[in-house]
């Protein structure tokens, strides 16, 4: 397989995760809308709250650091 397949096919399959990533993470968003505030309050304070908000954060650098992968894996153009 060819450099070019190869960044390509690297980028398709990353670009599907991270766009996985935002599809969840924006159901969540909408179920803690739906949640009344008592009980969003209780579910804000968790351990497991608390790893999705870091988690999102991750995420958010992560598609600069995808770019950065697929212009490496890209063959340097002869001089």
């Amino acid at each position: 397989m060819a450099t070019d397949e190869q960044s390509e096919l690297a980028h398709s399959i990353i670009e599907a995760l991270l766009d996985h990533t935002r599809v969840v993470s924006d159901l969540i968003a909408l179920m803690a809308q739906a949640l009344d505030q008592e009980t969003a309050k209780a579910l804000t304070q968790t351990p497991q709250w608390q790893a999705y908000l870091e988690s999102r954060r991750r995420m958010e650098t992560t598609r600069g650091d995808v770019e950065k992968f697929v212009e490496m894996l890209q063959p340097t153009a002869p001089e």
